[in-house]
């Protein structure tokens, strides 16, 4: 079952002509849903809860969502309810084949004319963000990588971690803008002043996203809504 995609919206140039401070998620935002690396590390976080705490695998893909639901991430669970060491998880996590990805030097050239300092803030690790963007071909293109480690394990959309990451760079977030594929991350963003761009799959497919991951109605906080990050880019400038 597939539907359209909801509400998309384009920018005009003037609309983001004071921004100069561009941060981006990773995952499923600087590259397409339909590439769906996540899959490899969402199958190696189910192996890892099935092996530290000896359950089957349908035990352990429930407890790995319920986590991620409640706590921003399967690993802020594991380390709040199981100890876990985060050191592990993440390796384990991102151990995946990156080759499926295609470089975009497209995308490389409209993140490079971005006007000002660009950042990827991410859940998971500087070495899967590297690695992921130097597969697109555009990880000279930002000034820095803040991810789950620089965060003390708290993830996104903990209001202390975009303050933490804030702080770190001293964004000014009346110029700044925040793409992301999560309408919950976007919430401190938009309260912060940011402008909020939320990337979506150009197809909603049964069990692609989870419903709570989907944009709703109510979801104010979202400024605009696209599927198309280099038509997006190419609009704004």
């Amino acid at each position: 079952m597939t539907a359209t995609l909801p509400r998309p919206s384009l920018p005009s140039p003037a609309d983001f002509a004071h921004v100069r401070e561009w941060v981006f998620d990773l995952d499923n935002t600087l590259y397409p849903h339909r590439i769906n690396l996540f899959a490899q590390i969402d199958r190696n976080m189910t192996a890892f809860v099935a092996n530290l705490l000896g359950m089957d695998p349908v035990e352990a893909k429930t407890l790995q969502k319920r986590y991620y639901h409640d706590h921003g991430t399967t690993l802020k669970g594991l380390m709040l309810h199981h100890n876990a060491d985060p050191s592990a998880f993440l390796e384990a996590a991102h151990a995946i084949d990156y080759s499926g990805i295609p470089a975009d030097p497209e995308l490389g050239d409209l993140l490079k004319a971005l006007p000002g300092r660009r950042f990827i803030l991410t859940n998971g690790t500087v070495a899967h963000a590297e690695d992921t963007a130097r597969a697109l071909g555009i990880l000279d293109h930002f000034d820095d990588i803040f991810d789950i480690v620089a965060a003390d394990y708290v993830p996104k959309p903990a209001g202390e971690t975009y303050d933490k990451f804030m702080a770190m760079h001293r964004i000014d977030t009346r110029r700044a803008a925040m793409f992301e594929d999560l309408p919950r991350n976007l919430l401190v963003p938009h309260a912060l002043g940011m402008k909020t761009v939320l990337l979506v799959p150009e197809v909603f497919e049964t069990g692609f996203v989870e419903a709570w991951e989907k944009a709703g109605e109510d979801d104010t906080h979202i400024g605009y809504m696209t599927h198309d990050l280099k038509g997006f880019l190419k609009a704004l400038l």
